[in-house]
């Protein structure tokens, strides 16, 4: 492969070959039950190459198509038991690896953006890319002053895979729905192919990253590398050396899955107050965790990376999220009810039972209700069945409510990080992280946003947990 896969008609055949695969499978399987082999065990090979086929195209494509694998996998928790195995391995995949960008392709690109001499930007350069993702890849190379620096190259003809891919998505969208029970897919895609402009635009990402380094510079428990250098199609930044989030979900101790947690609910709900905008890419690959001196998971920091897509508040969260969760938890439907109306999470022309609006959030927005809370996978499995069953009275309640557009980016985050927290299994005192940093939660003062004053006992909300999976 000497490039990213550009051309429409190419990328658009691979896409559509996911559904009819899913059908050609379906109709294997249902041969195999017929040859006299137990349903269980087709289901599962059937699960098995289903996830396989999935990965290898969401993966070769890059682009739009592996950005929506990415999307995905941070809510394999959310899946069945007997689903979750097959697709655990290869979605969570999508979050770390993809096939890489050939060397001549990388140094065109650099050569179009820094010049003939690009070379002499580096004392060192390594052709082997370090991570892939989506519109671009990661390099390891040393500075011309000797500071390690990690250096993003995006894929020539980027931004046309997104579009095309995100576009022949939508078409499917509903077949995909069955993946992630209980999730829509088609306001994923559309929200995904609004945010195109941003995620190619490197100018704004260093400005996002920038922000970040400077608030975080000193913090004790979150990190983020400076910006060294950037131009139209390369970024150049500070080498951040960690563990990868993804290898602590696979296999680290209790210890280190709580302390990444804690850190993971720290960072959403510090971070638009602090600097006025929402980091909204949440999925495991982004985040390495970070060694201090003692060598234990106690001081790890969390490393942030990829700071391509963010949500730009520059109020911090909106304060009706902590009032309404606050109100939740209070017992006072009435007003909650009210204000949900009137930020137009409930249309004019509906009326809903105002307990029974409460009913629907509580269990979603159990977290907050705990000083700790155990994230799990059968929690999340719960939340996704209770609301996806169209028999169930959650179902037909949801379907009555409505997410305002402003609310898009702030759900799919808050919702994406709990999944991840899902896949660790981590205790998390997420209370006291919204106490602290979600306006309206609680009733102290909270500081404005670019300062890194922390609140005594700020305030906080989470109906981010809330706008439920069904919407």
């Amino acid at each position: 492969m000497s490039d990213l896969p550009r051309k429409a008609v190419t990328r658009t055949a691979k896409l559509a070959a996911l559904p009819l695969g899913f059908a050609g499978r379906s109709a294997w399987g249902l041969g195999k039950r017929l040859g006299g082999l137990s349903a269980d065990l087709v289901g599962q090979e059937l699960q098995q190459r289903t996830a396989e086929q999935l990965f290898k195209v969401l993966g070769e494509l890059k682009g739009g198509a592996m950005k929506f694998g990415q999307a995905l996998s941070v809510f394999e928790s959310a899946l069945p038991d007997e689903l979750a195995g097959p697709y655990r391995a290869t979605l969570t995949r999508l979050q770390e690896a993809a096939p890489p960008m050939p060397a001549d392709t990388v140094h065109r690109v650099l050569e179009e953006e820094l010049g003939q001499e690009w070379r002499e930007y580096f004392a060192e350069f390594d052709d082997k890319p370090a991570a892939a993702a989506s519109i671009g890849q990661v390099h390891r190379a040393v500075w011309h002053d000797g500071q390690d620096v990690a250096v993003k190259v995006q894929y020539p003809g980027a931004g046309e895979a997104l579009v095309s891919d995100l576009t022949q998505l939508s078409r499917f969208a509903r077949l995909l729905g069955p993946l992630i029970p209980g999730m829509d897919i088609k306001p994923l895609i559309a929200e995904l192919h609004e945010r195109i402009a941003e995620e190619l635009d490197y100018s704004l990402e260093a400005e996002a990253q920038r922000s970040y380094a400077e608030e975080y510079e000193a913090d004790e428990d979150v990190v983020v590398p400076q910006v060294v250098h950037q131009a139209d199609r390369v970024l150049v930044s500070q080498w951040l050396e960690g563990v990868p989030l993804s290898r602590v979900i696979a296999d680290g101790s209790q210890e280190e899955r709580d302390r990444a947690g804690l850190l993971l609910s720290r960072f959403l709900f510090s971070g638009p107050v602090r600097t006025g905008l929402l980091h909204a890419d949440p999925h495991p690959g982004n985040f390495r965790l970070v060694p201090g001196d003692t060598g234990t998971s106690a001081d790890w920091r969390l490393g942030v990376l990829d700071f391509g897509t963010v949500d730009r508040l520059p109020e911090g969260l909106p304060p009706t999220i902590g009032e309404v969760l606050r109100m939740m938890l209070d017992g006072d439907a009435e007003t909650a009810y009210a204000l949900l109306r009137d930020e137009g999470f409930v249309k004019q022309e509906i009326a809903l039972e105002p307990e029974a609006v409460r009913e629907y959030l509580l269990p979603i927005v159990e977290p907050a209700c705990v000083e700790e809370f155990t994230f799990s996978r059968d929690w999340m499995r719960e939340q996704a069945a209770r609301i996806a069953d169209p028999r169930s009275a959650a179902h037909q309640l949801g379907r009555q409510l409505n997410l305002p557009p402003s609310y898009l980016l702030i759900h799919r985050v808050t919702l994406s990080t709990i999944g991840v927290l899902c896949q660790l299994g981590a205790t998390v005192r997420m209370r006291h992280d919204m106490e602290t940093w979600v306006p309206g939660f609680a009733t102290a003062e909270m500081p404005q946003p670019g300062s890194s004053e922390e609140p005594p006992d700020g305030e906080t909300a989470g109906p981010e947990e809330e706008p439920e999976i069904a919407l």
